[in-house]
This record gives structure tokens, sequence and C-alpha cells, in this order.
């Protein structure tokens, strides 16, 4: 039911949207104030179209921005192309957007401004972070094969969290995974991403940890930027894949994350083996395997098959019984020739023991001969070697005899 206000005064028009929006862009646009104007700012969000060149332009101590934009017809004529990170100086007016209802700088001249405040500041803390170690690839540690707890650290109302869902589960069906919930935008993020590692810890449960968001503006990704975030990333106990925004963006946390991934579902699909392929690699191998075995079966079984042939050919008992008859006729060789050697060689012995026997001085003395020395041990061979009254020594067959020369008879004559 309307109750009746006499103090409430209703305006005597009702305007439309399109009506005030109008109002409004000719109060903005015919200002004297806005129609040219310079504005000095650090570039962020640049998103080409070919409708124009859209980027956000931020105050870094304020954190106000101001959504820009150039005009084709507007890009040769720059002196320089708004690049994120940059502080830049633009030249241009403000013009209302109608069909969104928001004002925005467009640009017809934009001059360099030198190096961004954000971006200088988060070069600075990227080098002290360098320099602590905290990007080292030393420091990063490998993922396990196959893990069977995952815990994923991001927003329970991000859509990140939802892709991650579907490809673990399309990939590793039956993977636990624990979700860590965090802010992941906005001051009170870095914080909150802090603590979600440090559950994910005491836990103790998790193999890997993703932490992930999905894209958005460079501003919005400040929080993995922090300095909180990426040391608790590099203090971590347990391998952290980094899947932060899109492919052309890069965080202080994707450097010290032990893998980067850049999205989510880049992500999720390092963090596990794809069972599917795996499978599929299985049976491949056991192909290769039973194809293998085969062709080894095929080729014995050839070979096998050539030797019953020829033992067709060939009776194996007349054949044994050939070789039989032949060792029995080389063994029957061999012995006789033994024999006969044995027999030469014993001769042989025989010979040349006589002859060392016949040779044997004893054995001459025990026929009852004498062998004649002189006294300085010099064996008599004739009787012109003695002199009259010489004292000899005659070794006979057992013992010696001292004997005296009394008479030399010279040899006859022949």
């Amino acid at each position: 039911m309307l109750t009746h206000n006499p103090d409430l005064l209703i305006p005597p028009t009702v305007q439309t949207v399109a009506e005030l929006t109008d109002y409004i862009r000719g109060i903005l646009e015919q200002d004297p104030e806005l129609i040219q104007i310079c504005v000095t700012g650090e570039v962020s969000s640049v998103n080409p179209y070919p409708s124009g060149l859209f980027f956000t332009l931020s105050d870094p101590t304020t954190q106000a921005t101001i959504q820009c934009v150039v005009w084709p017809s507007s890009l040769r004529k720059l002196v320089t192309t708004p690049s994120s990170g940059e502080q830049i100086i633009i030249i241009g007016r403000i013009q209302v957007y109608g069909a969104r209802g928001i004002y925005r700088l467009t640009a017809w001249q934009v001059l360099p401004a030198g190096e961004g405040l954000q971006a200088l500041r988060l070069k600075q803390l990227k080098d002290r972070l360098a320099v602590a170690g905290c990007f080292d690839p030393e420091r990063k540690r490998p993922l396990p094969n196959h893990p069977q707890v995952i815990a994923v650290v991001t927003s329970m109302r991000a859509a990140a969290w939802g892709d991650i869902q579907r490809t673990l589960k399309n990939r590793y069906p039956g993977l636990k995974v624990l979700l860590s919930p965090a802010l992941v935008q906005g001051e009170l993020a870095p914080d909150s991403i802090v603590a979600a590692l440090q559950r994910i810890q005491a836990d103790g449960r998790a193999e890997v940890i993703i932490l992930s968001r999905g894209g958005g503006a460079k501003e919005d990704l400040g929080c993995f930027n922090d300095e909180r975030v990426v040391q608790a990333i590099a203090q971590c106990q347990i391998p952290i894949i980094a899947g932060i925004g899109h492919q052309r963006d890069e965080t202080l946390a994707d450097l010290a994350a032990d893998i980067c991934a850049h999205t989510p579902t880049a992500a999720a699909q390092l963090a596990v083996p794809s069972l599917a392929d795996l499978d599929q690699e299985h049976q491949q191998r056991v192909a290769r395997l039973q194809a293998a075995l085969q062709t080894q079966w095929q080729t014995t079984h050839r070979i096998w098959q050539r030797q019953q042939q020829r033992l067709k050919r060939v009776g194996i008992q007349q054949t044994l019984h050939w070789e039989h008859q032949q060792l029995q006729r080389l063994k029957t060789q061999l012995q006789q020739a033994a024999f006969g050697q044995w027999q030469r060689e014993s001769h042989h012995h025989q010979l040349l023991r006589e002859r060392l026997q016949g040779l044997d001085p004893q054995a001459i003395l025990n026929r009852g001969y004498a062998i004649a020395c002189q006294a300085s041990g010099r064996v008599i061979s004739q009787a012109s070697d003695l002199k009259s009254g010489e004292l000899l020594t005659l070794h006979l067959a057992q013992g010696q005899v001292k004997v005296r020369v009394e008479k030399i008879t010279p040899p006859a004559m022949a």
C-alpha cells in the first residue's frame, strides 16, 4: 500500500535511461575543462581490438583507475603505444559511452613518462626475492608420478575451481581432491592465500598443491605478486603448481612455484597423468609384446619343422650306430698308436740304460781294474808320465792303496 509523504518532492517529468545518459553526456562532453585534458598514470590491462585499443590508466598511489581508448584513426599518430606497466601522459577528452552509461578518456596522443611506479616496485621486489633464492631452479621439486591426494587453493566460487575438478576427474578418476578456499583478489587475498597454504601443510594429506585463479585484469592479479604469497610458496614443503590467469600473464607466484602452468586447466593436466593415455600406452606395449612373442614362436616353429624333416630323411638309430662304429674305430687306432709309441720309447730307454751302465767307472772297478792317481790327484793314463820312486794312489772297487813306482816299462812297439 502506498502512503502519502508530503515531504517527498516528485519532479515534474520522469526521464528514460537514454535521456539521463544524454544529459550527463552533454554536461561532461561540453565542459571546457574536459574537452581537452592532459592526464598521467600507469597503464594496465591493455586489450587491442579491431575497433580500437582499450586500456586502463591507474594512479599507483590511490589505486584510482579510468578506462581509456585510442581509436584506429589515431593509432598511427601516437608517439608511443600504451604498454602494460608504463607511465604515460595522455592528451584527449572525456566522452560518455551511452550503451553502458560509463565515461572514458578518448586519447588523441600518448607520450612516454618513464617507468611506471607499480612496475618499478614490482621489479625491485622481484630482484629482492631472486637474491633470497625464491626463484632458484635448484629449489624446484619434481611432482609425484601418481599422486593420490591433491589440494587446490582458489576461490570456491571461481570458475577455475570447476575447471580443475572436471579436468582431474576426467584424467584420473578416483583421485581425492581437497579445497582450501582463499580469496584470490583484493587487499585481503595475500593473507588468505598464505593461510590456505598453511592449512594444507598442517593437514598433511596432499601430495601436490594447485594454486589457481582465472584470468582477469592485471591489477586483479596483484595478490600473486605479494611478497607474503611468494615467500609462502617458496617455503612450502609440498610441490606447488601455479595456474594463474592466462598465457600472457606472469606473476611472481608463477616464478616461485615448482611448475608454472598459467591456466587452471593446464595446471590440473600437469598434476596427474591421464589414465586413458596410460591405458592406451599399456595396450600398445602389450600388443608389441604379443607381436614379438608371435614372431619368436613362428621362427622357433620353423626351425623345429626343419629338424623334423631332417630326422625323417636320416633315421636316428642308423645315425647313432654309425657314429658308435666311428668312435670304436678311432678308439682302437688311438690305443694301438699309444701302445706302439710306448714300446719304442721303452726300448730306447733300455738301450740308454745299458750304455750308461757300460760307462760307469764303478762297474769297471768291479771287474778288477784300478785307477792310478798322482799325489796331485791327476789320473795316470801312460807310464811315461811317471817317475821311479813316485808315490801313487790306486783306487780299487773297495778302498784305496798307496804304492811306489819301482820300475817303469815303456809300451811295446806295435
